[in-house]
């Protein structure tokens, strides 16, 4: 008739701040590879011959990483897509993992 249903609503006994370390953790498997370079003029750059760490900035199914996980800004973030697309054109990274 009238039953109070207890895991909804207003329950304060401490759940949800696990929930949200949990949800930051899921991006903190390890340093991050350094997206950019800067050349001797002091201009930042993602050099696509670099295939090494371009494949550390990517998912074993050959997906980009998003910025949140790479710890990159928008700027370099599109520098490190360039230089991945540019890659794998030249034939240094595979397109899918099924080229693998």
């Amino acid at each position: 008739m009238g039953r109070m249903n207890s895991s909804r609503g207003g329950n304060s006994s401490g759940g949800g701040g696990d929930r949200d370390r949990d949800r930051d953790d899921r991006f903190a498997g390890g340093p991050a590879p350094k997206a950019t370079k800067e050349s001797g003029k002091g201009i930042e750059y993602c050099d696509y011959k670099d295939f090494e760490t371009l494949r550390r900035m990517m998912t074993p199914n050959g997906k980009i990483y998003g910025r949140k996980r790479l710890g990159t800004n928008a700027r370099q973030q599109r520098m490190v897509a360039r230089a991945i697309k540019r890659a794998r054109f030249m034939g240094l990274l595979p397109f899918t993992s099924a080229t693998l």
